[in-house]
């Protein structure tokens, strides 16, 4: 149904358990063995034994940097360890009101709904436990609620409904990231795999965090996003409502130079969020509310293996390198590898 801003509203959420058996069988069947197998994973673990060595790349945890091969050969090298074979993976999961936004018939929430749960059943059905942690679900003076890690299927579900639990929006409520970060950072002890989903709208302030967390766990940062906040229809009058605040807005959109403006802003925000993502030395995958979630899937595991698999000094592909740049055009590929 297509409301008066010319949005569609989307169909009602099916219930976890037909949303779960619905992404077994599009989407799992073909993803199984390419994110986790039963014992070599596209993410390093925290073994104990010495797999590799090779040289270092920005975003390495320096605490792995090996000394006496650096001494020798006078270029940094880094040590890879044998990954183990129980993986613990956490879903920092942003459920503020700006993920209730889509232009289409899916939502930012329903595009992160289909993600968790497809990687999180990937990851539980090989023995690997995943929790989460909710912003936009907390109390008074806490920053987020959690779901410990575990295992089976019915966790999967337990994961869904929680994301599904949030309470009433309050006006003028600004989402503050960084306290979500901060909070995983004194949480999460022992090296994991770390999904960060949100549209990163929000207050400054999160990137020294998640720079920290970064330095401690393997960080992949799943950015949702939707056209629309790119570009306005030329429609004359609307109204703009702030998804957070409640702030309205009454604008012209036939105003001359109106809309050239609004997507010099919309560029100048896009480029400055992909640089704080970059230096923050993170992967980004980004998920378009009218992108098919399974051709994303695919598209970044071709690229991690294509880091992984890459001889030791070998640089990414030029358009992934600028993909991480500040000033990256916003032609490049939906999914980057920060370099």
């Amino acid at each position: 149904m297509t409301t008066a801003a010319g949005l569609v509203e989307p169909e009602a959420s099916p219930s976890p358990d037909a949303l779960l058996r619905r992404l077994e069988w599009t989407v799992l069947r073909r993803l199984d063995g390419l994110l986790q197998g039963d014992y070599r994973t596209l993410w390093r673990g925290g073994g104990l034994d010495l797999a590799d060595l090779r040289e270092y790349q920005h975003g390495d945890d320096v605490r792995h940097i090996d000394w006496n091969v650096t001494a020798r050969l006078h270029i940094p090298h880094v040590r890879q360890y044998t990954e183990d074979r129980e993986l613990s993976a956490w879903f920092l999961l942003d459920l503020s009101g700006s993920v209730d936004f889509g232009s289409n018939d899916r939502t930012k929430l329903a595009v992160s709904e289909g993600f968790v749960a497809s990687v999180s059943r990937l990851l539980t059905r090989h023995g690997n436990r995943v929790g989460a942690m909710f912003y936009g679900q907390a109390g008074p003076g806490e920053a987020s609620t959690v779901l410990p890690p575990r295992v089976g299927r019915n966790q999967v579900l337990q994961l869904i409904t929680r994301m599904r639990q949030r309470p009433p929006r309050v006006a003028g409520q600004q989402t503050v990231l960084g306290d979500l970060l901060h909070s995983a950072h004194a949480l999460i002890k022992r090296r994991s795999l770390v999904f960060v989903v949100s549209d990163f709208i929000s207050a400054p302030g999160w990137a020294e965090p998640l720079t920290r967390l970064a330095q401690r766990h393997e960080v992949l940062a799943v950015r949702l996003y939707d056209a629309a906040e790119m570009t306005l229809p030329d429609l004359g009058l609307m109204t703009l409502e702030d998804a957070e605040s409640g702030e309205q807005l009454l604008v012209d959109t036939q105003a001359p130079g109106f809309l050239e403006r609004f997507e010099a802003l919309a560029t100048a925000q896009e480029s400055e969020l992909r640089g704080t993502l970059a230096r923050a030395g993170v992967d980004t995958l980004e998920l378009a509310t009218d992108e098919d979630l399974m051709a994303a899937l695919l598209r970044f595991v071709a690229l991690r293996r294509q880091r992984l698999r890459a001889p030791p000094g070998q640089r990414l592909p030029a358009w992934l390198r600028q993909a991480a740049e500040p000033n990256a055009p916003l032609a490049a590929p939906r999914a980057a590898a920060s370099a």
